[in-house]
């Protein structure tokens, strides 16, 4: 097989690239072919483990993740061989073919390009060589100026890949056909000969009264305006950039749950949430001040990509004083990786990785940075829980790890209640306060079952809804056409 590519680019970052993507990989999959993703490069805490060569296991970002589960394929480290993980504003990890590469993250970021682009390539070609269709999504926007020479995620990409290139805008921002002419016109010509459609993302109101934008804008680049796609709100995908959107089509009624997630500035993995945000009647609410915790029925600290300084924003924002208040008050309370590690009485940085801090003192555990990182896919059983987490004693579950430190009982300290075995997880003696390595707790129907008495929209009706909107609204034959050989 040479498979053909289909690409999504945007005119920036949050057009819709990756929910287009999503939908155009389950679409594709109905048909019958052999689809998978690709991304060249992404940037983002959110992260899953998949298989690596040799049998191996390692990261690749969380959209790649879930399209490769809409494509109804096996993840693997080649559909996003390069991942950016920021761990401060000018600073971030390098993960090259789900592993962290050490010298490239220490490599300027204008020199990794011609370093990334062959690890790039072979995976791509990898990829065609055993697929029909390679769905590729693009990053930020590929009319970048001044980053063109650097550029190994999008046109270079779409011309070793002969892509057949949609460009999406965000009409709901405003300026969308002078985004898509003015993203056309900084393109090169072989550029240009590539892009198939534009397509408008989060309309609101009556098609008709685009008119005559769309028929103008081809005019003028000789390129169709293919869908309007309707603002779908509360479609079940994870968000890939930042926090879930909390408006609702129509408003939403008083919720039953409000459950408030403390949104530090490396906040991770923060697509685990989406099912919560899925269940009628439970609210997210995202936290960046004690004001947040105020009626919440419970509060999670979710994984971090730096724990020391995400601990130490807490204290300044006075969100650490708040969630021990809550905590003891008797408030249920969650920490998963690095809100785990921040619940304990220390965080001890021998090697000077990330730094030395106190914890919040809530479990009775001591935290240990080294440079090697847990990356693993992981089963356990929770053991006999007490008190406010009960209802999860004896619930078999299973996830994921992706964590630097070691965890253990404070050896001054009366012990803490194992929850999970093997450092996976620990219970304070009132029993509301619990802490866990394992991500993924909330994608399994038991542990929501269990919790809430609910169940949320399974990932297979998620990515059909995707597929159902993205069929209605494109103009006939396109997709179709987009695949041919």
């Amino acid at each position: 097989m040479t498979a053909t590519c289909v690409m999504v680019l945007g005119t920036h970052s949050g057009a819709g690239k990756s929910w287009l993507a999503t939908a155009l990989c389950r679409w594709y999959a109905r048909q019958g072919l052999k689809v998978v993703p690709f991304k060249a490069q992404n940037m983002s805490n959110n992260a899953r483990v998949v298989p690596a060569a040799n049998g191996a296991l390692g990261e690749i970002g969380s959209a790649q993740y879930f399209q490769a589960l809409a494509a109804r394929a096996e993840p693997d480290v080649r559909m996003n061989p390069v991942l950016l993980k920021p761990e401060r504003d000018t600073h971030s990890q390098v993960v090259v073919l789900g592993r962290v590469d050490a010298a490239l993250t220490a490599t300027p970021w204008r020199e990794r390009s011609a370093l990334l682009w062959p690890r790039v390539r072979e995976s791509l070609d990898a990829l065609r060589e055993e697929n029909d269709v390679v769905v590729i999504e693009g990053a930020g926007s590929p009319a970048e100026i001044n980053l063109r020479d650097s550029d190994h995620v999008n046109l270079r990409v779409a011309l070793h890949g002969e892509a057949r290139c949609l460009l999406v805008s965000d009409i709901d921002r405003g300026g969308a056909f002078a985004h898509l002419y003015g993203t056309w016109s900084l393109l090169e010509p072989a550029e240009r000969a590539l892009l198939r459609g534009f397509v408008l993302n989060k309309f609101r109101g009556d098609p008709a009264l685009l008119a005559p934008g769309p028929q103008q804008l081809r005019e003028l680049t000789g390129v169709p305006t293919v869908a309007t796609i309707p603002m779908v709100w509360q479609h079940g995908l994870p968000e890939e950039d930042g926090v879930f959107e909390e408006r609702a089509a129509g408003g939403a009624a008083q919720p039953a749950t409000t459950i408030a997630v403390v949104a530090y500035p490396r906040i991770s993995n923060l697509d685990e949430f989406q099912p919560l945000a899925n269940i009628p009647g439970l609210r997210l609410r995202w936290v960046r001040t004690p004001a947040g915790l105020e009626g919440a029925d419970g509060v999670i600290l979710p994984g971090s990509k730096n724990t020391a300084e995400d601990l130490q924003w807490l204290r300044a924002q006075g969100l650490a004083a708040a969630v021990t208040r809550f905590a003891g008050q008797g408030g249920r309370v969650l920490g998963i990786c690095g809100g785990l590690q921040m619940l304990g009485e220390a965080l001890v940085d021998p090697e000077d990785l990330a730094g030395n801090a106190p914890g919040l003192g809530l479990l009775p555990l001591v935290t240990q940075f080294a440079s090697t990182k847990t990356v693993r896919r992981t089963s356990s059983v929770f053991g006999a829980l007490h008190g406010a987490w009960a209802p999860l004693a004896g619930v078999a579950v299973h996830g994921y790890e992706i964590h630097t430190g070691r965890t253990a009982q404070h050896a001054g300290m009366a012990r803490g209640h194992v929850a999970l075995p093997d450092g996976l997880g620990w219970q304070n003696a009132e029993g509301n306060v619990l802490g866990v390595y394992l991500h993924g707790l909330f994608e399994q129907a038991e542990v929501l079952h269990a919790l809430f008495g609910a169940a949320a929209p399974t990932l297979d009706g998620v990515f059909d809804r995707l597929a159902d909107v993205a069929q209605r609204h494109f103009a006939p034959g396109v997709l179709a056409a987009l695949a041919e050989r």
